[in-house]
């Protein structure tokens, strides 16, 4: 894993990124020297132009979900994805290659076989993300511990697809639980700095709780990291593979003198500049849609268009969202709130439809440029939910510490919420977003939100 502005990244991913977008730059350039004009190309103009066609066809294609890893089994996401691929980024190709400042100079030819060579390359990565992810540097790890958290540790680094380390082998500690890893796998206790030494040990992951009367060999731990072994903790474990902040790790001292949970003024400002930016352009390019939609529900249930109901935003203020109305008007006659369910029988036909495709939840893009919202967030949950889950849930409210989003870390990571236990798994997600939010990691998020919509992924 690579961390990039706050961010961690596989690292095989980004490998495959790079290595595509160099592939479509060299391609276009190579094409252009022997199909171009005989007269000498301008280089100035054609080396820039190239460069960012091949960031837009990557930029596209992750929107797409294409460097995703996914089960071999799972053939009809992996036809899905390329299907997808293929449909919006040769015609987008095609589209850019026209707007190019050298378009005119260049031949037609060129133009069908770079489109082809990009088809081509999305049909071999969709076959590719299919096989045992692996990284040209795979880091040598040592877990400290034997107990169910080294086997968690172990099984997340080594589950299928996501495989791009090597673990040598877990030391013992005095404190360990019953052994629950592979026997074979145990080392002998020893000084953990020559070990690490011996075996060119990379990271050294310590997989145990408890750490007080003398569990943990600090000293050893220290010499390790001094040495230049990277040395992690359980919660920056979850943290960087998982995307999570774990609650069963979680401490409040971490919280407290941790790296993260910046709330300055300057990553205020240009989040509220990115909100206003990105909502005013998505309002102007949606806004058929949403007359569409609204005429739907009109024709189907009557009026009112919209539903109106109140959440609870950054600080615990309450305000109301706006949404398309999805349900029947007596959806909550008994006036007890209910949690949204799958196949929800209060839903309208073209309630259901709007759901599946997330058109209901368009409106809040008004919300965002009042104010009330951001595009990237913690979602807004009904003040009698944030109630009750605030009682059963350690540090629920950490996550009203931010404005809540349109979409957010824990919508794409993680199915739809309808239970106490999908909302801390979903909390997991929304403290890693709120420790670690950045422009970077909310691009990403509306990037995996297209990829969540085109496909249907969780959708209720």
């Amino acid at each position: 894993m690579l961390k990039v502005i706050s961010h961690y990244f596989p690292s095989h991913t980004l490998q495959q990124v790079v290595f595509d977008a160099l592939l479509l730059f060299f391609v276009v350039l190579l094409a252009v020297v022997l199909e171009a004009s005989p007269d000498a190309p301008d280089w100035q103009v054609f080396a820039p132009s190239a460069f960012t066609f091949a960031l837009l066809m990557v930029a596209l294609n992750t929107a797409m979900g294409l460097y995703r890893p996914v089960p071999r089994r799972e053939h009809r996401e992996v036809v899905v994805s390329v299907v997808l691929s293929v449909v919006v980024s040769v015609p987008v190709a095609y589209a850019v290659f026209g707007l190019l400042p050298w378009a005119a100079l260049a031949p037609h030819s060129l133009h069908v076989n770079v489109v082809l060579l990009l088809g081509l390359l999305l049909i071999v990565r969709g076959v590719v993300n299919q096989r045992q992810a692996s990284g040209l540097f795979s880091p040598r790890v040592l877990i400290i511990g034997t107990g169910r958290d080294a086997l968690m540790v172990y099984r997340d680094l080594t589950r299928p697809l996501q495989r791009s380390v090597e673990v040598v082998g877990f030391v013992p500690t005095a404190g360990d639980e019953k052994t629950e890893v592979d026997a074979h796998q145990v080392l002998s206790p020893g000084n953990l700095a020559s070990m690490a030494r011996k075996l060119r040990v990379d990271e050294v992951i310590v997989a145990v709780r408890q750490r007080r009367g003398g569990v943990l060999p600090l000293r050893e731990l220290l010499d390790c990291k001094l040495a230049g072994v990277r040395v992690l903790d359980l919660s920056s474990f979850f943290e960087r593979v998982q995307g999570q902040v774990r609650l069963d790790s979680l401490r409040a001292s971490w919280l407290i003198y941790g790296d993260g949970f910046r709330q300055g003024l300057a990553r205020t400002f240009v989040k509220r500049c990115f909100d206003l930016a990105v909502s005013l352009l998505l309002l102007v390019l949606t806004l058929p849609l949403m007359l569409l939609t609204a005429l739907l529900i009109l024709l189907e249930d009557g009026a009112p268009v919209f539903y109106r109901q109140e959440r609870v935003g950054r600080g615990g203020r309450i305000f109301k969202v706006t949404k398309f109305r999805s349900m029947r008007r007596d959806a909550e006659k008994d006036g007890t709130p209910r949690w949204a369910t799958s196949n929800d029988d209060r839903t309208t036909r073209v309630g259901r439809v709007i759901r599946k495709l997330r058109i209901d939840e368009l409106p809040q893009l008004f919300n965002v440029v009042v104010g009330d919202m951001s595009l990237v967030g913690p979602r807004p949950e009904r003040p009698y939910f944030v109630d009750q889950l605030a009682r059963e849930i350690p540090f629920y409210n950490v996550r009203h510490c931010v404005k809540p989003g349109v979409t957010g870390w824990a919508q794409v990571r993680y199915q739809y919420g309808a239970s106490v236990g999908d909302a801390i798994e979903k909390l997991q997600y929304d403290l890693y977003y709120v420790k670690n939010h950045t422009l970077v990691l909310d691009t990403l998020v509306l990037f995996e939100t297209v990829r969540v919509v085109l496909t249907g992924e969780g959708a209720h």
